[in-house]
């Protein structure tokens, strides 16, 4: 038995390229706290750059990112629409609420994908004694929606109805470049109306630790005072933004492979008797799929996986999702489908 492992449970497993590890080696550093960390200041000003925006903030997670944003442009007791399934609701904690003081307000759409719509719907009518709605927070790619992507003009028309309503915007685009890669387009144009953006150094693009925000160079300080309180204010962290860098070059080169080999993995599932999805809707690196009609829950099939040395993710009772990246081949794509056939079958 093939002893290599294939692990598909996400792209955060990714392991830092021999580039990385040297340009961390090398790394000049000094106090970030003081701003006198050359390394950071050169990511930050490479990501603000990028994406046509005026200044960046190196933060330790996307999920720092997030909040950092979301508590720079809102006041206690106001309200945020996000979709659902979105990360920010589900996966960070209840942070916004915990350590922001503000309230999720969540609308369900398919796919993950909001339309205006369903926003104006959920937006809080101006009554002193009624939570006031302050931010719109989108998602793309959308996590557990599989990958889904929001077409660029769809997000300008979120944006632009906001704007004009008085609401800021915040993206959440974590996954932003594979959505810039599904869209053949460039992230500074997906996401030049949105107030604040961030994305994530530790995921698609493969480095080891990270995320960036990027804005304006007045969200950007009140987002550096939000990381400082929320205690994530760094030191010598060059060797963490060498690798940020490095990404930033060669991580967007890897992705179109990471989505082909999807590809192969959603086509492989939905030809295993009892395994339900469409690999016409998985559009980028993430594939959630039901096993509902092999007769096993997901927890059991999980843990059936992990004993043959494939790695995946329960998302519920029957649905199970898998995630492509730069340390995943296509031939372990192909034995990975390979050995879900045989977990699935009467031969396992």
């Amino acid at each position: 038995m093939d002893e290599r492992i294939i692990d598909l449970r996400s792209d955060t497993v990714t392991k830092p390229s021999p580039a990385m590890r040297r340009a961390m080696a090398e790394a000049e550093v000094g106090d970030d706290v003081y701003l006198e960390d050359p390394t950071i200041n050169r990511l930050q000003a490479r990501a603000a750059e990028i994406f046509g925006r005026e200044a960046g903030l190196f933060v330790p997670s996307g999920s720092m990112g997030n909040l950092a944003s979301i508590m720079a442009q809102t006041s206690r007791g106001q309200e945020v629409i996000c979709e659902a399934a979105g990360h920010v609701y589900n996966y960070e904690m209840g942070s916004m609420s915990a350590l922001g003081g503000v309230l999720p307000r969540i609308v369900a759409a398919e796919d993950g994908i909001l339309h205006w719509e369903q926003i104006a719907l959920a937006i809080r009518e101006k009554a002193y004694y009624r939570p006031q709605t302050a931010l719109v927070a989108l998602e793309n790619t959308h996590n557990m929606a599989g990958g889904t992507v929001y077409p660029t003009e769809l997000a300008d028309e979120i944006c632009n109805k906001a704007h004009e309503v008085g609401l800021k915007v915040h993206l959440d685009g974590a996954r932003i470049f594979n959505a810039a890669v599904y869209l053949n387009e460039n992230v500074a144009d997906m996401t030049k109306k949105f107030d604040s953006i961030q994305f994530c150094l530790s995921k698609g693009l493969g480095a080891p630790v990270g995320s960036m925000i990027v804005g304006s160079r007045d969200l950007i300080e009140r987002c550096r005072v939000m990381r400082k309180l929320l205690g994530g204010g760094m030191r010598q962290a060059g060797v963490l933004a060498a690798a940020g860098l490095v990404a930033l070059d060669e991580g967007p080169k890897h992705i179109p492979t990471d989505h082909e080999n999807a590809q192969i993995l959603a086509r492989g599932f939905a030809g295993i008797p009892g395994v339900q999805i469409d690999p016409k809707k998985v559009q980028t690196n993430i594939i959630i799929f039901d096993i509902g009609g092999t007769g096993l829950g997901s927890s059991q099939f999980v843990e059936r996986l992990n004993q043959r040395k494939v790695l995946t993710g329960a998302v519920d009772a029957t649905r199970v999702r898998v995630v492509t990246h730069r340390d995943v081949s296509r031939s372990d794509c192909e034995q990975a489908v390979r050995i879900i056939g045989e977990v699935v079958g009467a031969g396992y």
